[in-house]
């Protein structure tokens, strides 16, 4: 009877055992490195990915369907492991009776069918208890194999949403990050040239060029207004600069070195720009102006000084240590605008670029960005992309960009007196 317990028991235990361990030391290992090459892979595609792919579609990605491989599958393999020792189990069970052990091949109801024959035709030689517990033990093995059916049914269902994870993390990556002969080191840029060589670039490889056969040149501490009408090509100039898109012809030089040849991550930190839509992120308001935390207190409110919002920061509860809301719902748009170039005056690049940064901004507002603009970023090279001429005013040049060409450069007098694009733009906005 211990002998028959013994092995009775075992398989279940062995089961239990080597099922806990897949799920503990594979399962858990398998989704960690999943979700995390998930994530390298989504933040390394290019922007082009996430205009086309919808928000619900990657949250899905993170959300659903890491649970699924998180628990369903586990379970699911689980299940099977259990299901599959607990048939082993079901027949050693079955196997201590002589006659029935050549009939272990047998599935479903032929099991049960060949259990019954065997047990009517050798009732003389066995008691009612082995008959008994024969049939019994061949009814199990029929539930056991419909149940590893079933669950092997769900496994594969479940293993549906690796595949969408995998999916993603197969999409186009960016050029790498780092280059080891990257040819942009620090101090670079020091002087903040752009010079655009026949330069085009397209979103997406099977569209028309958006930008072809832009050539021009921004000296060190200039400050380019780039104007035109939607769709003009004006924020694609932007994203070429900062390799969002890659050049398709021609290419960019800042100081005289190729940004092809500079990794993303030299090349974007050593790049502000401030788009049209501010981003602020739930935290303390010290964290989204530092989010390095690599400045003083003092050096923050000279920043917040500079953009004329000391003195509302600090009439906030808690100061620096104000918890931001979501996206900064609790701040206005123009409050919102200023705070993001407080945070461009403390990481003190080269290069700015404003992309519509003042388009939902009121005047007042707009004023006190162009005073920054005009004191804190005087030696910096400043590209102003703006839909409202009025902004442009005070450039030092204006770029009139028309069908991804640029149509028109010069000083904003220089262009109404030529009375072209720019000019009949001028009309347009009541500026003339």
């Amino acid at each position: 009877l211990s002998l028959r317990g013994t092995c009775q028991l075992s398989p279940g235990a062995v089961g239990l055992l080597a099922s806990t361990a897949a799920v503990v030391l594979g399962g858990v290992r398998a989704s960690r490195r999943l979700f995390r090459g998930l994530l390298w892979d989504v933040a390394r595609s290019p922007i082009g990915f996430f205009e086309r792919t919808p928000v619900g579609n990657l949250l899905n990605r993170f959300s659903k369907e890491t649970d699924t491989v998180d628990v369903d599958i586990p379970d699911k393999a689980r299940s099977l492991l259990i299901s599959a020792f607990g048939l082993l189990e079901a027949g050693l069970a079955v196997s201590t009776a002589t006659w029935l052990a050549a009939n272990m091949e047998l599935l479903g109801n032929g099991l049960v069918f060949v259990a019954a024959m065997c047990a009517a035709l050798s009732k003389a030689h066995l008691s009612a208890g082995i008959v008994g517990f024969s049939v019994s033990a061949a009814l199990q093995v029929t539930q056991t194999l419909q149940w590893v059916v079933r669950n092997w049914a769900d496994l594969e269902n479940s293993i549906v949403s690796v595949e969408r994870m995998q999916d993603y993390a197969r999409t186009a990556k960016e050029a790498p990050w780092r280059l080891p002969s990257c040819a942009g080191r620090p101090p670079w840029p020091r002087g903040g040239q752009i010079e655009f060589r026949n330069f085009g670039l397209r979103h997406r490889p099977e569209l028309p060029l958006a930008v072809q056969g832009v050539t021009f040149k921004i000296h060190a501490g200039e400050k380019v207004g780039i104007v035109g009408r939607t769709g003009a090509g004006k924020s694609s100039l932007a994203g070429g600069l900062l390799r969002l898109q890659e050049a398709a012809e021609g290419g960019v030089w800042i100081d005289g070195v190729p940004i092809a040849h500079v990794g993303l991550h030299a090349l974007r930190s050593r790049i502000t720009i401030i788009p049209q839509d501010p981003v602020l992120f739930p935290g303390s308001l010290r964290m989204n102006l530092d989010l390095r935390q690599e400045h003083t207190d003092q050096a923050i409110w000279a920043a917040l000084e500079t953009v004329q919002l000391r003195a509302f920061v600090a009439s906030l509860p808690g100061q620096l240590q104000y918890q931001c809301a979501h996206q900064g719902d609790d701040l206005s748009v123009g409050q919102k605008q200023l705070l993001c170039l407080a945070r461009a005056l403390l990481r003190k690049t080269q290069i700015l670029i404003l992309d519509e940064a003042t388009a939902a901004v009121d005047p007042g507002t707009e004023l006190q960005m162009q005073a920054a603009l005009g004191g804190w970023f005087a030696r910096c090279t400043v590209l102003l992309i703006a839909h409202r001429l009025r902004s442009v005013m005070d450039c030092t040049r204006v770029l009139v960009m028309d069908k991804g060409q640029v149509a028109e450069s010069g000083s904003p007098a220089q262009l109404l007196a030529h009375k072209g694009l720019f000019y009949r733009l001028a009309q347009e906005s009541g500026l003339v």
